[in-house]
């Protein structure tokens, strides 16, 4: 965004009066009589905008550049991305000319305006805001030195985090305030209501009320929640992780119950994979249950494991976002300078992304981007294939090619990221991947798909009770249909070959006014609508009695 634009964006937005407490919006006078039929539109506000910073304006009109605190205010209410921050910064606009000078103001008293409104956007958040002052400082080194750094850094987890989680045969689904609903399967208790019963319609876990849930992880008959606070829940079928909330082995908790092991770390993300289990912490470290024998994921120990393990191999490298496959861990780590993705685990059909299918114990850079020029901004693991998206909305796939889900035409496997062409026409925003299938959304909306189309009608007129299986970039027109925005398609944790009992995979589609529609396999309820006798799954998106804000 260029600085006259911001500059325009910043001077509309609302500010908290900070002597009376209410909200109110900068007022500008007389803007028609000034304005041209040869000027932009913009150009009278940003005369005015400059006239009044030096206090020269007409009487009542208000002299911003004499109080930085209202600039401070306005820049932190306009929630501006961090490189807008840095372009204000760098800009010359007169609006601004304060940013150029320390603002005397704490905890810094000689950061810049922009700086500072990085750290009170940073202070928004419950993770942050409960740091100690030492902490906060130590991130901040860890992420580059600024504050508009550190924020990128919570920024990054923010937008690639879903609210809607499929997994083999349930669902859970997070609203905007904080409490968790699930549905589907129940036979160990992972949906968290205190018994195993299937339900066929979303539930809400009342046994959470008063705690904020801010992300959900679900395995094959497990969920883990984390809550704002930074405080791990888990329950279900106690196989491969938390050994320590009950002393029998392979228990199952039918009721969200905090593990006990993690209560030393500030969690902000979980992600189960089919065999182990991995955390995210506030400071970007990353902590990985279960699956080590061999040092596989850079521990040594059985699959019974209760401990916590620390990856090794990342002490620089703060990691933003964390993505779990069957066997195979995905890091998108924070640098200043961009994005980059490391791989750790089991190798086969290449989806570490390092050019061959071996196992790798210990975190490593997946260098090929590099050579495509391509700055990661999201990734996804899939059960046995990955897939990235670019900065400039191009997105690259990797691992097992089959029923076509790296979307390249075939089936052959790839051993590191290649970028998608059948996609070189749109500018994708959000990706995520299942079992044997990928989606991608575009900027307008438009949902791709590639790989199985088992369970999905994409044409309007298609009578077939099963998709095809589709090798390249199709758009699915009955999520098109719906004559609604997508903006989200919900990450899928699926293993038929494991999971057979629990029906076959599904998926949601999240739209921009918050509703929830779901298309797969249904028989446990895991879709949250009842199906009709004899029906086993939705070919045609089906709409969820539940809106997510």
């Amino acid at each position: 965004m260029t600085p006259p634009l911001l500059t325009a964006r910043i001077m509309q937005c609302p500010i908290d009066a900070a002597a009376s407490g209410t909200s109110s919006v900068m007022q500008f006078h007389s803007i028609a009589d000034e304005s041209t039929s040869n000027s932009s539109p913009l150009q009278p506000l940003l005369e005015r905008s400059q006239r009044h910073c030096y206090g020269d304006g007409n009487p009542g009109e208000f002299p911003l550049a004499v109080s930085p605190s209202i600039v401070l205010h306005v820049l932190s209410a306009c929630d501006l991305d961090p490189k807008d921050l840095a372009n204000l910064e760098a800009s010359h606009t007169a609006i601004l000319s304060s940013a150029f000078k320390p603002a005397n103001f704490a905890p810094n008293f000689a950061l810049s305006l922009p700086e500072l409104a990085a750290f009170d956007m940073c202070q928004k958040r419950t993770m942050f805001k409960l740091m100690k002052q030492e902490e906060k400082e130590c991130l901040k080194e860890r992420c580059g030195g600024s504050w508009k750094h550190v924020l990128r850094y919570i920024l990054i987890r923010e937008k690639n985090g879903c609210r809607v989680i499929a997994g083999p045969g349930h669902s859970i689904v997070i609203t905007s305030n904080g409490d968790v609903y699930s549905f589907g399967a129940n036979c160990s208790g992972q949906l968290g209501l205190g018994d195993s019963e299937d339900r066929f319609k979303p539930c809400l876990i009342r046994s959470l009320q008063g705690i904020k849930i801010t992300q959900a992880a679900v395995g094959s008959r497990q969920t883990m929640l984390v809550s704002d606070t930074g405080s791990v829940y888990a329950f279900g079928k106690d196989t491969f992780w938390g050994g320590e909330l009950v002393e029998a082995a392979h228990a199952q908790i039918t009721a969200p119950k905090i593990v006990e092991s993690l209560k030393g770390v500030f969690v902000v993300q979980a992600v189960i994979g089919g065999y182990f289990s991995a955390v995210l912490s506030r400071e970007g470290r990353v902590y990985t249950f279960s699956w080590g024998k061999a040092e596989r994921l850079g521990h040594s120990s059985d699959p019974s494991d209760v401990e916590p393990h620390l990856l090794s191999g990342l002490d620089d490298v703060p990691i933003a976002y964390i993505s779990g496959g069957n066997c195979y861990l995905l890091m998108l780590a924070y640098q200043p300078n961009g994005m980059s993705v490391y791989s750790v685990g089991c190798g086969l059909g290449g989806k570490l992304g390092h050019g061959c299918k071996n196992n790798k114990g210990m975190p490593k850079l997946i260098e090929h981007f590099q050579s495509l020029s391509f700055k990661p901004v999201s990734i996804a693991a899939g059960t046995w294939h990955a897939a990235a998206l670019g900065a400039d909305g191009r997105v690259c796939t990797w691992g097992w090619g089959h029923t076509g889900c790296l979307g390249h035409g075939d089936e052959e496997y790839k051993d590191v990221p290649t970028v998608v062409n059948g996609l070189s026409n749109v500018k994708a925003v959000h990706l995520s991947t299942g079992e044997y299938t990928t989606f991608v959304v575009a900027d307008n909306g438009d949902v791709y798909s590639f790989g199985s189309g088992e369970f999905l009608v994409y044409q309007e007129d298609d009578e077939a009770e099963d998709g095809p299986d589709f090798s390249t970039p199709t758009i699915v027109n009955s999520l098109k249909a719906l004559n609604k925005k997508v903006v989200q398609i919900s990450p899928t944790n699926a293993s038929y070959w494991l999971n057979s009992e629990m029906g076959h995979p599904h998926t949601f589609a999240v739209m921009e006014s918050g509703d929830l529609h779901a298309f797969g396999g249904g028989i446990r309820g895991q879709l949250g609508v009842k199906l009709l006798e004899g029906v086993d799954k939705a070919s045609v998106p089906m709409h969820v009695p539940i809106v997510l804000s």
